[in-house]
């Protein structure tokens, strides 16, 4: 169930503000609540319709919203609300409590799954996370919760909302922890083996580990200290569509220089620039490798996939950078993770 603070507008609103908490939500909806009670809805339909009709973004939205929407009951089973919602063609369920309370939204195409995809994901799980400590000191960094539960089982989630159901977890430090979390992954509906690093082997060296004779299609690897909205089926599409052996996420990083940059030619002053900044593209930590790949990588040894991709570079193969501009914090200082505990239910609508 989404959260529904961000499209939630009281029934004074304008057109505008209703056009304002629908772009925010991204679930083509807006929820007219007054005292936490649910008056009516307004989807973008309404909002076309209203503007053909001669209304302006300035006019309220009174008589514009549907004051009868379909609504669901808090515990209601998740089939019975994708039949509610296929029979009365919608795509959004309010959920009421049992005083008739707003207390969040069921956005049906959550429940509506991917076809299975045959392409393994493997997350890197073995680090030992010491700049997190002491909160690593018993805990390995991909189970530390942020939100309401550990940074691996968001990832695991987020891969498998996309149809992914095949899971290599490279574990080391602390290993029993993950395991006992997540055991086979039957409880998720998917599948999980894990590549045990008897030595930490660097962010690319467990793929080592991976049964080679199983592996038939592009795998994603993906760190597992990660928190990120990328949609992951369009990563692979991109792929595949370049034809790259390799493909890199990258995001774009800024460094602003603090000083007025002189710039020169011998000893004449030619050109000031107060406070430039730069722009780089840095490495995101997703890479979506082929198969073949994989046999260039060092059995039983550390190696890193900066080292993999030169190789690859030097070597004449095509590799590619993927830009994301999508939500993505490394949760690697302990400031990283204070804040993604206070972005978390923004972010990914719980």
């Amino acid at each position: 169930m989404r959260n529904t603070k961000k499209i939630s507008i009281p029934p004074q609103a304008t057109i505008k503000e209703a056009v304002e908490a629908i772009d925010k939500g991204v679930m083509q909806i807006a929820l007219v609540v007054e005292d936490d009670k649910l008056l009516g809805t307004l989807s973008d339909g309404d909002i076309r319709r209203a503007l053909l009709d001669g209304c302006s973004l300035r006019d309220g939205i009174e008589g514009r919203y549907n004051p009868n929407p379909t609504t669901g009951r808090l515990g209601q089973q998740h089939e019975d609300l994708v039949q509610l919602a296929l029979r009365h063609k919608v795509k959004q369920i309010p959920m009421l409590d049992e005083d008739d309370k707003l207390v969040g939204i069921e956005y049906i195409d959550d429940y509506l799954s991917s076809p299975e995809k045959p392409n393994a994901i493997v997350l890197m799980a073995g680090g030992l996370g010491t700049r997190l400590r002491p909160l690593t000191s018993e805990m390995p960094k991909p189970m530390l919760t942020v939100g309401s539960k550990p940074i691996l089982e968001t990832i695991l989630e987020s891969f498998s909302r996309y149809g992914f159901r095949n899971f290599f977890f490279s574990v080391n430090y602390k290993a029993e922890k993950i395991r006992d979390y997540f055991k086979d992954g039957e409880q998720y509906g998917v599948r999980i083996t894990y590549l045990n690093e008897k030595n930490r082997l660097g962010t690319a060296g467990a793929l080592s580990l991976l049964p080679l004779e199983q592996i038939r299609e592009p795998i994603i690897v993906m760190n597992g200290d990660l928190l990120t909205n990328v949609n992951f089926e369009h990563l692979l599409n991109y792929h595949l569509l370049t034809n790259a052996e390799a493909t890199m996420c990258v995001r774009e990083y800024k460094l602003q220089v603090p000083y007025g940059v002189v710039e020169t030619e011998g000893a004449s002053i030619q050109k000031i620039v107060e406070k430039p900044t730069q722009q780089f593209f840095v490495n995101a930590g997703i890479y979506v490798l082929n198969p073949s790949v994989l046999q260039l990588i060092p059995k039983d040894t550390a190696y890193d996939m900066p080292h993999l991709f030169e190789t690859l570079i030097n070597s004449g193969h095509k590799t590619c950078s993927f830009p994301i501009s999508d939500y993505w914090m490394d949760i690697g200082q302990p400031h990283d993770f204070d804040q993604a505990n206070s972005e978390y239910d923004e972010v990914f609508d719980v």
